[in-house]
């Protein structure tokens, strides 16, 4: 298995756009760490091992349906397993059939070609309807 962050964000994506959650999750570590600082209330910001990320992303397609990821910009640290993502999603929230766009920047540290730590920072209010930015962009 490929032990560059960048091979291993490209294969997380390819497994996203297709739908295959069961390969993406794979491209964990078993004791991964996936932090979400910007969870909204009631949701976690936290996900510790592999098995928590796969349930937590369990239902996750029939939430959103990301259709594609543009605007992707990749800064390398001095950390040669850990990279900066920058990307926007395009999709459609599932439950309600409206679009979604968002922007986020993701922190990913791999180790033994799977990701070791996973930051995610997502603004939660472009998936939510109803909130004050709702996924109306």
């Amino acid at each position: 298995m490929p032990d560059d962050p960048v091979d291993i964000l490209h294969r997380g994506v390819a497994s996203l756009l297709s739908g295959d959650m069961a390969g993406y999750v794979d491209l964990y570590a078993d004791d991964a760490v996936l932090e979400l600082p910007f969870a909204p209330p009631g949701a976690p910001d936290r996900l510790d091992g592999r098995a928590a990320i796969q349930e937590y992303l369990r239902d996750y397609p029939s939430r959103l349906d990301v259709r594609e990821i543009s605007d992707t910009v990749t800064h390398r640290t001095e950390d040669p397993g850990t990279i900066i993502v920058e990307f926007t999603a395009h999709g459609v929230v599932v439950p309600t059939g409206r679009p979604y766009q968002a922007r986020y920047v993701s922190v990913l540290t791999t180790r033994n070609g799977r990701i070791q730590h996973h930051r995610d920072y997502w603004n939660p209010l472009a998936f939510h309807p109803g909130t004050a930015e709702g996924a109306e962009r």
